[in-house]
């Protein structure tokens, strides 16, 4: 069984509690003790994770180790690959040059930069930076998928919903493209359009000496992961951060803070529906965020997993509420749905 040292941040409830989204109120120390069970359950190494309660950070831990070997605590300055919650990120930054009109999200693509690895479908032709952001390309997720590792289309673009990272690359390559840098070097211009103007001080696509000092080791089975160095932004994938930084982010979205109201509300806005097993109902996802019918209102949600690390978000905008953590492992799912089931409140 992990020991877990509990490194206690300037952020928390000034009242020691956190207020679920049914308005029950959890006391910190009860949340505590729930978390460091499901980390010593799961076998969680290493964990960051953050609180939202009317738009403020309310309860933030860093807990567990960054490297098991060493015996490294996690902190404060303790980073975590993002994975997948790197794609919410890029679509705000997509948003912010759409507000420019350097990017038409309804443009077709290829009319900024032709994909000759695709180019043998005419179909591509028809995808556009809303396909890519709401998963309606037709690419598959990775074309490591299918042997020969040809990146092909499965259906007609924009017609229906099938997640795909490489859809986020390719637009990556775009917004590159069409902003004369590369992609070695577009996490710079990330960092001025978004990083630096909401406050986000550890958020980073690609490696740096600050990496190489505070980034968490990966596990999975209870192994050390292949220590990842992204040379290039990897608009699906390649976000390192923590749970402060990444909560600030959501708060933004929320407060409409860093885009027009008008585009929040897009990127909030039901772009494709998705079946569920619930009758008449649907989940959906709008530009960079899955969203879920609940009682409580719409819930904007990402998962994510580079194997090694895992993480998840949600978010009740109305409410104002929310949380996100960073995972060293590969068992964050798991803990997702129980910290999901047990902040959403007993009642």
């Amino acid at each position: 069984m992990l020991i877990l040292i509990i490194v206690l941040s300037g952020i928390r409830s000034s009242f020691g509690q956190v207020r679920a989204i049914d308005g029950e109120t959890i006391p910190a120390e009860k949340l505590d003790r729930f978390i460091k069970t499901k980390m010593d359950s799961l076998k969680l190494p290493g964990l960051s994770i953050a609180v939202i309660n009317d738009g403020k950070i309310v309860y933030h831990r860093a807990l567990g180790l960054a490297n098991i070997d060493s015996n490294k605590k996690v902190d404060d300055s303790t980073v975590f690959e993002a994975a997948s919650l790197s794609k919410t990120t890029f679509a705000f930054l997509v948003m912010k040059l759409a507000e420019e009109g350097r990017i038409d999200l309804d443009k077709p693509l290829y009319e900024y930069l032709p994909n000759p690895e695709i180019d043998y479908d005419d179909r591509y032709k028809l995808i556009t930076a809303r396909m890519c952001l709401d998963h309606t390309t037709g690419f598959p997720n990775w074309r490591s998928d299918m042997k020969g590792a040809q990146l092909y289309i499965q259906f007609t673009p924009g017609t229906k919903y099938s997640y795909s990272g490489e859809g986020y690359e390719y637009l990556a390559n775009v917004v590159a493209h069409t902003m004369h840098v590369s992609l070695k070097n577009l996490g710079q211009l990330y960092a001025q359009q978004v990083s630096i103007p909401l406050g986000l001080q550890h958020f980073y696509f690609t490696w740096n000496d600050f990496l190489e000092q505070h980034k968490a080791t990966g596990y999975y089975g209870g192994h050390p992961g292949s220590r990842w160095h992204p040379v290039i932004f990897r608009a699906a994938s390649s976000l390192h951060t923590e749970a402060v930084d990444y909560a600030r982010f959501l708060i933004a979205v929320m407060n409409s803070k860093g885009l027009k109201g008008a585009s929040i509300d897009e990127m909030l806005k039901e772009q494709i529906s998705i079946p569920n097993d619930t009758v008449g109902s649907h989940d959906a996802f709008g530009l960079g965020f899955y969203m879920e019918p609940t009682k409580y209102g719409i819930r904007y949600a990402h998962n994510g997993s580079n194997g090694d690390f895992t993480s998840g978000f949600i978010f009740y905008r109305k409410q104002k509420f929310g949380y996100v953590f960073f995972t060293n492992c590969e068992n964050g799912g798991e803990f997702n749905k129980a910290l999901r089931s047990f902040l959403i409140g007993s009642k």
